[in-house]
């Protein structure tokens, strides 16, 4: 395994951590004894694995089912020095709330502190502002903090550029956080900016989620996985991950010991990154632009057209055009649909409204709104065909987050 510096917070970080939102018995809190025996003699064996083959960050949260109070039973049998162990708690509007989470979750999890606590959710002004206001989530974390119950404090995102810059800078007031959960990966490259804002506050940098929000590339379509080869596309999307020097890990959600195989595979090749990166790069945008007339299927997202906020009918329309270009240029269409049809169901955390209301909304209103970009004539008509071919039965979020 290799190691990064956790920026300021000087932790040794393994670039594969084991994310806990897929191992454990269900997405509803329950008492172990309640556990199936099956599935947490699974758990069991997925983080011996990991221990095993050098990835000593467990990472989990509050709102993961009973994955805490699991590993509450699993991670007292390593000795404590040797982990570095991340939970997470919503923010809430009520700070004593906040901390009475944070300790259940120490109760849970039975440990006297953890390495790193993320303030979970800060996907917009409104959960940033119960994090950084006087008195809020992060001042109640800072006080924990000097009890000795937390080591390092972040966040997780699952909000747009300018919204994961927004925390961040509202973080500074208090000292600042040590590092941060985002949403960066191939296929989706938005969150740059934060990521450099980041940077420069020497902050960790966790990537949430690079195979499975990142593409399902544990079952990527032919076409996806052809133009990914001589490597996985599990494989090509770490590499190209971590070929940046300012992101310090990836989420690996393990559901089973086995799911660390590829992961291990990209790690024995990075240092072959610029050998093998660039020529699948080529590959997956030639096939892009033949299709869709640009590069990548962000290309048309982020110029010109609006947020949801300030969409017609609170439409998320950068994220439709996106998903379409996944599905019409690499055959993503499994993942695109899922995602595409979480959009009115997941409030903050995927936000948007539900595409089948796009029919309320005529081409001239859509026009209008996206006239600054420099594909305003095709969007609607590309809106339409994405929802055509995409739309389909609503899809719930499992978790409280993730």
């Amino acid at each position: 395994m290799q190691y990064r510096r956790f920026g300021r917070t000087e932790l040794q970080m393994p670039v594969i951590s084991t994310g806990g939102m897929r191992y454990q018995d269900g997405w509803k809190d329950k008492p172990l004894s309640e556990v199936d025996p099956e599935v947490h003699k699974n758990m069991e064996a997925t983080i011996a694995r990991s221990i095993e083959v050098g990835i000593n960050h467990i990472e989990t949260a509050r709102g993961y089912g009973c994955s805490e109070r699991q590993l509450g039973v699993i991670l007292p049998k390593f000795p404590r020095e040797e982990l570095i162990v991340q939970t997470k708690v919503g923010p809430n509007a009520d700070s004593d709330q906040f901390r009475a989470d944070v300790l259940d979750s120490l109760e849970r999890l039975q440990l006297d502190y953890v390495d790193l606590l993320g303030i979970h959710g800060l996907n917009n002004t409104e959960t940033t502002h119960w994090a950084v206001r006087e008195g809020g989530c992060l001042a109640v974390a800072k006080e924990l903090q000097k009890q000795g119950k937390v080591r390092h404090i972040g966040f997780s995102t699952h909000g747009g550029c300018d919204e994961i810059i927004e925390a961040i800078r509202g973080g500074d007031a208090h000292g600042g956080f040590d590092y941060m959960n985002v949403h960066y990966y191939y296929i989706y490259q938005r969150n740059w900016r934060a990521i450099q804002e980041a940077h420069q506050r020497d902050m960790g940098v966790f990537i949430i989620s690079p195979s499975d929000k990142g593409g399902k590339l544990y079952a990527p379509s032919d076409k996806f996985a052809a133009l990914c080869d001589p490597l996985h596309p599990i494989e090509f999307n770490d590499l190209w991950c971590l070929r940046h020097p300012e992101i310090h890990t990836l989420s690996l959600g393990a559901a089973k010991p086995s799911d660390y195989d590829l992961h291990l595979s990209a790690i024995e090749k990075i240092d072959q990154t610029d050998e093998l990166v660039p020529p699948i790069e080529a590959k997956l945008e030639a096939a892009m632009r033949d299709i869709a007339g640009v590069n990548h299927p962000e290309a048309m997202s982020w110029t010109g057209v609006p947020e949801h906020h300030d969409a017609p009918g609170g439409h998320n329309l950068p994220i439709i055009l996106w998903l379409y270009n996944l599905a019409r240029g690499w055959d993503m269409d499994e993942y695109a649909r899922g995602r595409m049809n979480l959009m009115g169901n997941a409030k903050h955390w995927f936000p948007g409204q539900k595409v089948a209301e796009l029919a309320d909304i005529s081409d001239a209103q859509l026009r209008e709104a996206v006239q600054a970009s420099p594909f305003a004539e095709q969007i609607p008509e590309l809106l339409r065909a994405g929802v055509e071919r995409l739309g389909g039965e609503e899809v719930k979020r499992q978790s409280a987050g993730g």
